[in-house]
């Protein structure tokens, strides 16, 4: 079979789909419901520029989510310009946000693949630098367990940061 995600000809299992209806879930490969679940690989998800067209709300959600994730790539921002869903699937592939947990400073839910702002000059353990105030976090991941922090890149170097030192742009 081939993965509606990323066009790989591999087994494909069941992935539950959070946010929308209670059995919602996407038949998908298990390179990508590892990928979804972690750290994407940008090269394994070209394969949704036509998954984002699908007619399964499921797979629209799930490419609308890593497209926000892939942010950073030229290619996905492009994408996600480009992708047109219907008010109520919108609404689903936005929800995870909101039931993640993650929040800014002032209380904004955060997602993944979203844009925060430092709010605070903060000092990077073990990188020798301070991250300085304003600097824009692009592309954040959302730490699964513990949603008082997120990831994101400044300076060249992956880092955590807590999510009350930062504001969503």
């Amino acid at each position: 079979m081939t993965c509606p995600l990323c066009g790989a000809d591999a087994p494909l299992a069941a992935f539950a789909v959070p946010g929308g209806p209670a059995d919602a879930t996407a038949q998908i490969c298990a390179t990508c419901a590892e990928q979804i679940d972690g750290t994407p690989e940008p090269n394994h998800w070209r394969g949704l520029a036509s998954a984002m067209w699908s007619e399964e709300p499921a797979i629209q959600v799930l490419a609308a989510r890593m497209l926000a994730r892939l942010s950073d790539e030229d290619w996905a921002r492009d994408l996600a310009d480009q992708l047109y869903l219907d008010d109520d699937t919108q609404a689903w592939a936005d929800t995870v946000a909101a039931s993640s947990g993650h929040a800014d400073a002032h209380g904004a839910p955060l997602s993944a693949g979203d844009t925060v702002v430092l709010i605070k000059d903060l000092p990077v353990k073990g990188a020798g630098f301070t991250a300085k105030r304003g600097t824009a976090v692009r592309g954040i991941s959302l730490v699964a367990d513990n949603p008082g922090q997120i990831e994101g890149r400044v300076e060249g170097q992956r880092i955590v940061i807590l999510t009350r030192f930062v504001k969503k742009k």
